[in-house]
């Protein structure tokens, strides 16, 4: 069994990684942290995950989890990059679901998240997490920086065109909105359901933090750099990403067929029919991106329609994922999980 330990664990996706991890036939989870509620149980913290994972909180201490085998960072920007390089050393595998090893350049990383990097000489070997296109990479790495959520969307949603210069890449349009749980569970005003309910705005249209990630993966599938305008929104929905992508095309071909094609063999990637429009509610709760690919009247814009679950695809199942490739497992265990309908 694969011992896990789970850094950060009372927040949407600590919480997500227990219920998916809980379930894995070849995972044992063996320490859970929260500085706040140490000393209680999981359960009685989450009664959801009553009798599903009997572990009890305690605080976060590198022996404890160094005792593990996989060590997974559910945590705000800037813990993760504080106990990774002991980890390592100690032969652990590291799986951060947070920004600190997504982005190649300590420079950027500290503009766009507002401090200096703890260890900027891990980012040259931390493996960018979307098994969709770094699956072999994944498998050899022992630090994994699992992607955001909008950026895993979009790259799913441009990859096949970006990569196969399909698209102008001077002007993609991202026009994507996100449920509230992708703000986190800080109590904020912004996230109250009396400011969200009956309300659609976007937000971070100056610029950010996840523009330069998206840049950065689509500049590693074209090798230039990409003109990308994207522009988050928060709508009134728990979870949830959409993602509506522009691009002008360059070549004249059958989308459908090509991105049928592109996508054939990943497990959790599903292109619909053609004339189809994905809906955040046919992927809540489950590790699954639906897409479908659009070319209105016949014209020379594309529109690509991505939906994933922020807190599975976009973080935890994402995780998991990731974790299956690196210790040799077949990529689907312990993520076959439907997704909920209603």
């Amino acid at each position: 069994m694969i011992k896990a330990a789970i850094v950060g664990g009372t927040g949407y996706t600590g919480v997500e990684l227990l219920r998916l991890l809980a379930r894995h036939p070849e995972v044992a989870i063996t320490s859970v942290t929260s500085r706040s509620d140490a000393g209680k149980t999981v359960g009685e913290v989450y009664p959801s995950l009553r009798g599903a994972v009997d572990a009890v909180f305690e605080a976060p201490e590198v022996d404890a989890l160094a005792a593990c085998d996989v060590v997974f960072f559910a945590t705000p920007n800037g813990v993760a990059m504080q106990s990774a390089k002991e980890l390592l050393a100690r032969g652990r595998t590291v799986i951060d679901l947070s920004a600190d090893f997504r982005l190649r350049d300590a420079g950027v990383w500290q503009q766009w998240y507002g401090q200096p990097h703890a260890c900027p000489e891990l980012l040259p070997e931390a493996v960018y997490g979307l098994p969709e296109v770094n699956r072999e990479q994944i498998r050899k790495a022992r630090l994994v920086a699992c992607p955001g959520c909008y950026p895993t969307a979009v790259q799913l949603g441009y990859g096949p065109l970006v990569a196969k210069g399909i698209v102008d890449t001077d002007h993609l349009i991202a026009d994507c909105k996100s449920g509230v749980s992708g703000a986190g569970r800080q109590a904020r005003v912004a996230t109250l359901m009396a400011e969200t309910g009956e309300s659609f705005k976007a937000y971070g249209v100056p610029g950010h933090r996840h523009h330069p990630e998206i840049g950065q993966g689509l500049r590693a599938l074209t090798g230039k750099s990409v003109g990308l305008t994207f522009v988050p929104h928060m709508i009134p929905m728990i979870r949830g990403i959409h993602a509506t992508l522009y691009g002008r095309l360059l070549e004249d071909i059958d989308l459908q067929a090509f991105y049928e094609t592109h996508y054939a063999d990943e497990p959790f990637v599903d292109v619909l029919p053609a004339g189809a429009h994905p809906d955040t509610g046919d992927v809540r709760g489950a590790n699954r991106c639906q897409i479908a690919v659009h070319r209105p009247g016949g014209g020379e814009t594309v529109v690509v329609l991505a939906v994933i679950d922020n807190l599975v695809k976009g973080a935890a199942g994402q995780a998991v994922q990731n974790m299956n490739l690196v210790f040799g497992l077949p990529e689907i265990t312990g993520l076959e999980t439907i997704a909920l309908y209603p």
